[in-house]
């Protein structure tokens, strides 16, 4: 079973927008918590400012860190308290603490201020109050310090790729470090909950950009194979012979300039139609005339209307030769367009064969009174490599096309113009021309400018075809034209044979590649 081109576009885009929406989902995810890391790691640094100045305060208040190593508890609540003020106050409260005497547990020594404890719970939000909790019970296992010979005082410190510090200064002079182990932190129930929303939100906003790509490919890929349905439906259309088939353009694009190109086909396909249903017309006309003039002699001279002599014989012969021409002309014509016409190259000077011709038909045209005016240069020889007798064929139908439609009296002038790679032939009768619509078609094949011509006049219409074909087998072009206050001008150009170039260079390249 087939699977129709649509389903893959949509396959293809809804694969490619899902793997986008994965990829999207997986980027915003791991930036999502690494911002939001980032953002602990920042408060964390910010924590230990407060806590470095707290420390800085216990120094210089006690005058060391002897009093502080003494009393863990007082470590924790500092510990605990930086980081959490009261956004509603300036400065922490205080209570007085003093390190305990030897005698009898009174306090003595200098008295100092110290945060108190965390706040109550209901005095903070729910983040905020687990955030403390938190900080309070496992901070103090995380944040170290150290003395100015970085001997730990509080904490113990991870491998130095492991920590961060910040040294404790004192007048611009060290007194001790105080930092805090990496890794991976722990997060507060509130805390999760708020990355699970995160990733819920990444998840909706995934599936809700899937499901606008889903509707949007189905409608793209409907609308990008609608051109292709047409082209499909329009070349079924030609198999089946409707070479008036046109698809409209909608666009600019590629799709667009491929229905262009349709349309030129079909309309090639279509002319082409129309030139084989006039050439099996003209070709049943053609050998339909001499063989209703051979039927009726011979059925003629078997009912005795008509004697049997050699009057009657020479009629029909001479129908069986026009009839033998036409099926001749044919047969070449078929190996022209085939490419195997034969042709028996060599080195020549076509201006000699043309004058051998025109003396075969100088008493033709004597007798026709049309004069010729022979313009040929004979003081420079050029040559080409072609086939003599193919040239004497194309120059005696040319001639013989001037016999049958050129006014008498008239002339036919002859012109020759020779450059260094290419020799011009020009024919050129007095007249009458031929209409303008019909210049570009003289050389189809069984085409007359004058359909109502008589027979006695007019060929076969395969003459000028014959000589696009020998003209196009030695690399020359033909054409026609209407001389201005003449005839019909035929312009002939040809290569000519390049000097010290060797037999397989001087032929044309569709002989080459014949003979290869």
């Amino acid at each position: 079973m087939r699977t129709k081109l649509s389903y893959k576009i949509f396959a293809a885009f809804l694969l490619t927008s899902l793997t986008i929406v994965i990829l999207t989902i997986g980027t915003l995810h791991f930036f999502g918590r690494r911002i939001f890391f980032d953002y602990m790691d920042k408060m964390e640094m910010e924590r230990l400012s407060e806590l470095s100045e707290m420390l800085l305060a216990e120094y210089e208040d006690s005058g060391g860190w002897t009093r502080l190593k003494k009393n863990p508890r007082l470590w924790r609540v500092m510990v605990g308290s930086a980081g959490h003020k009261n956004p509603r106050e300036d400065e922490l409260p205080s209570v007085r603490v003093s390190d305990p005497g030897e005698s009898g547990g009174r306090m003595q020594g200098e008295d100092r201020l110290v945060p108190p404890s965390p706040p109550p719970p209901s005095s903070t939000s729910p983040l905020s109050r687990s955030r403390l909790e938190k900080d309070f019970l496992e901070a103090p296992f995380r944040i170290f310090l150290l003395d100015i010979e970085r001997q730990p005082i509080f904490g113990r410190p991870q491998p130095a790729d492991e920590i961060v510090m910040r040294e404790i200064t004192l007048q611009g002079k060290p007194i001790g470090w105080l930092g805090v182990n990496k890794g991976p932190p722990r997060l507060t129930p509130s805390e999760i909950a708020f990355l699970e929303r995160q990733n819920e939100l990444f998840y909706l906003i995934g599936c809700g950009i899937f499901l606008l790509t889903a509707v949007v490919s189905f409608f793209l890929s409907r609308n990008l194979l609608a051109p292709i349905k047409e082209l499909t439906d329009g070349t079924r259309a030609l198999t089946r012979r409707k070479f008036s088939t046109r698809i409209e353009v909608r666009s600019r694009d590629e799709l667009g300039q491929l229905a262009a190109d349709f349309n030129v086909m079909a309309q090639t396909l279509e002319q082409y139609e129309e030139m084989r249903k006039q050439w099996i017309s003209d070709i049943s006309h053609e050998l339909r005339t001499p063989l209703s003039i051979l039927r009726g002699e011979i059925e003629a001279m078997q009912d005795g209307v008509r004697d049997l002599d050699l009057q009657a014989l020479d009629s029909v012969y001479a129908e069986v030769l026009h009839l033998g021409k036409i099926v001749a002309d044919l047969h070449e014509l078929s190996l022209a367009d085939a490419g195997a016409l034969n042709m028996d190259r060599r080195l020549l000077d076509p201006i000699q064969v043309l004058r051998e011709t025109l003396r075969l038909f100088h008493t033709r045209f004597e007798q026709s009174q049309i004069a010729i005016l022979d313009n040929l240069n004979d003081s420079r020889q050029v040559t080409l490599w072609g086939d003599p007798v193919r040239l004497s064929q194309l120059f005696a139908n040319i001639l013989e096309n001037t016999l049958r439609y050129a006014d008498a009296p008239g002339d036919l002038r002859l012109i020759q113009n020779v450059s260094a790679t290419e020799l011009t032939l020009i024919f050129e009768d007095s007249g009458p021309g031929v209409p303008e619509e019909s210049v570009d078609r003289l050389f189809d094949r069984l085409y007359r400018a004058d359909s109502a011509r008589t027979r006695s006049k007019g060929g076969s219409g395969l003459g000028l075809a014959i000589c696009k074909s020998i003209v196009e087998s030695h690399g020359g072009t033909i054409s026609a034209e209407n001389a201005a206050s003449r005839g019909l001008r035929i312009k002939i150009v040809v290569p000519l044979a390049a000097v010290g170039t060797d037999e397989k260079q001087r032929r044309p390249r569709d002989q080459q590649y014949l003979d290869s």
